[in-house]
């Protein structure tokens, strides 16, 4: 289940699957039922959890999202938020959550979704964005770049420390090697 939770000044975003948790009349909450598997359609929810996190950043709020795991459901969710807030690609905001929370990363299902939603509909949702809301006065852009950096450099110490390079190993952990558009928006696990 994916619950988001907004209360000002502190904006919750829950993505949960059997998880319970306190549930205050003071904030506002969008749930979604989400299983952890590669055949879940979370993409189908990309544009309302894109509008209730944008909402409640450009009303004061914070955000946290979470899962069971904090893992998988969460970071597909926190990586289109970031692509349709930015002009990074969905492997380029993966490894700028990685820079925070470096054990995350979306099943294969989810990374395909992610791939389809850049190729297919973050452009859209960009422009849709700018349309509905008034203008952000975050620096996403910049801010997701210098997280990216940061992964980049530990990702590099890292190698260093393993003592040079170990191929494979050293790419984004968790990230499975899909060719640019590999799905073509046909068929594939959903």
């Amino acid at each position: 289940m994916i619950c988001i939770v907004c209360r000002t000044k502190r904006t919750l975003v829950f993505v949960l699957f059997f998880f319970f948790f306190y549930l205050s009349q003071d904030m506002t909450y969008l749930c979604i039922h989400a299983a952890d598997a590669s055949s879940q359609n979370l993409s189908q929810h990309f544009k309302e959890s894109i509008r209730f996190i944008h909402e409640c950043r450009l009303n004061g709020g914070a955000c946290l999202v979470h899962c069971l795991a904090g893992v998988s459901r969460s970071t597909t969710m926190v990586v289109a938020y970031l692509m349709t807030v930015t002009t990074y690609s969905w492997e380029e905001c993966l490894s700028a959550v990685k820079a925070v929370r470096s054990f995350v990363g979306p099943n294969y299902g989810f990374q395909q979704q992610l791939q389809e939603y850049q190729m297919n509909q973050v452009t859209e949702y960009r422009a849709w964005l700018r349309a509905s809301f008034r203008p952000s006065p975050f620096k996403d852009q910049e801010q997701v770049g210098v997280l990216l950096n940061q992964y980049i450099e530990q990702q590099q110490q890292e190698n260093q420390r393993r003592g040079g390079d170990q191929g494979w190993m050293n790419q984004a952990s968790s990230v499975y090697p899909l060719p640019y558009n590999a799905y073509n928006g046909s068929g594939g696990n959903r």
